[in-house]
């Protein structure tokens, strides 16, 4: 009898004991669990920009006229001085036969203005002589006119002198002028934009509407990758990072580079669009220079951009999502900023604890401190971090794996 009041006993001590944890278990919280672990980690700063050649020169004309004779076309490979294109001459060539003309009537006035200034120095000699000799042959009155007709004189020859130097000057300019009705190449590259067709007018740019762009000639042997970086980000960046491009013309391949350059300033100040309204958005210029690119890039390509700004080996890490925010209670001060940290799985139950974390790589946070390796810990769904009471009960995702790969 007392050996089946016992075992009546451990069946029903059993029975409660199952029923107790199967009403724990189906008021427990179903969580994602993840384990604390070693990973290799890399901070990144994605950035979208397009590509340009490092080297290129805008061709601009510097006089108005019509193309005469277009000697490239687009794409077209081209050495250092060759000739690209001709402008009418028509109305250079006029101007450089005016100073020409000019220049000629200059000198001649020159020669006129010596033969006058000779004969005023002989005669104001003579007149010297004789009232040196005796004052009765020469009047002071006339010795005072010749020397004034001398001085006279050289001043005129000075002036024509003063104007056969401008004429000179005129005709240099006639003929700068026509020189530049005749575009060569400033470098050796390829024309990567070309403007106009034979027959067309160039006109020259003023200080409120801009000039004829005639071509671009660019240097492809070197090719970079212009980003604009939110200002966010740009902290993060140093000179030397390294960094993945991705081009939309090219799906299938990567393009290592290097960060060669960081802008100082806004690339649209706030200046330039206050008013509109809106808070504007700050973006600095970072320039990635393209390793030895693996297929023939063009400018103007659309491009993004990884640029690694950290990295760490073999660091505890955790998921992103796992890191919530919870007010500090022990703290009365209400403008006291909240604490990072995440829920601890210890016996079944969530545990709040402040963790330190450093880089954030694609998925995992760096962990400094606050966890240790194999610490089981609670990574999702999002919604559940961000509501999680410290204690509560939780239970693994069923199906977790089939959810994941959902």
């Amino acid at each position: 009898m007392k050996i089946l009041l016992a075992v009546l006993g451990v069946l029903i001590l059993g029975a409660a004991t199952y029923f107790s944890i199967s009403q724990t278990r189906s008021n427990a919280e179903e969580v994602r669990i993840d384990v604390v672990e070693r990973r290799n980690l890399t901070a990144t700063v994605t950035a979208s920009g397009n590509v340009r050649a490092r080297r290129k020169v805008d061709i601009s004309s510097d006089i108005s006229a019509r193309v005469t004779e277009l000697l490239t076309d687009e794409g077209e490979d081209v050495e250092e001085g060759q000739l690209l294109l001709r402008l009418d001459p028509s109305r250079y060539e006029a101007a450089v036969n005016r100073s020409r003309a000019t220049l000629m009537q200059a000198q001649a006035s020159v020669t006129q203005s010596q033969a006058n200034f000779d004969r005023a120095e002989r005669e104001a000699d003579r007149k010297e002589s004789l009232w040196e000799r005796d004052s009765l042959l020469v009047s002071r009155q006339e010795l005072e006119n010749a020397r004034t007709d001398l001085e006279v004189q050289r001043s005129l020859l000075q002036s024509a002198q003063f104007g056969v130097s401008q004429a000179r000057a005129a005709l240099d300019e006639a003929r700068d002028q026509l020189s530049k009705t005749v575009i060569e190449a400033p470098m050796a590259g390829r024309v990567t934009r070309l403007n106009v067709e034979e027959g067309e007018t160039v006109i020259v740019g003023t200080m409120n509407n801009p000039g004829s762009l005639v071509l671009t000639v660019s240097d492809l042997s070197v090719m970079e990758v212009v980003l604009e970086v939110d200002e966010t980000d740009v902290p993060e960046i140093t000179l030397g990072d390294r960094a993945t491009v991705d081009l939309d013309a090219f799906p299938d391949l990567e393009f290592p580079g290097v960060v060669t350059e960081i802008g100082n300033s806004a690339i649209r100040p706030p200046s330039q669009v206050a008013g509109t309204g809106q808070t504007p958005t700050i973006d600095f210029e970072v320039v990635v220079t393209l390793e030895t690119p693996k297929a023939e890039l063009r400018p103007d390509l659309s491009a993004t951009a990884e640029v690694i700004t950290e990295t760490r080996s073999n660091q505890l890490s955790i998921p992103i999502i796992a890191l919530t925010l919870r007010e500090d209670e022990e703290n009365e001060d209400e403008d006291a900023d909240p604490i990072e940290g995440v829920f601890v799985i210890t016996e079944g139950h969530a545990h709040f604890t402040p963790v330190e974390v450093g880089i954030a790589g694609q998925e995992y946070f760096e962990v400094i401190s606050g966890l240790s390796l194999g610490d089981s810990i609670v990574s999702g769904p999002y919604q559940v971090v961000r509501t999680l009471e410290e204690g509560t009960a939780v239970r693994p995702i069923e199906d977790e794996d089939e959810e994941r790969d959902g």
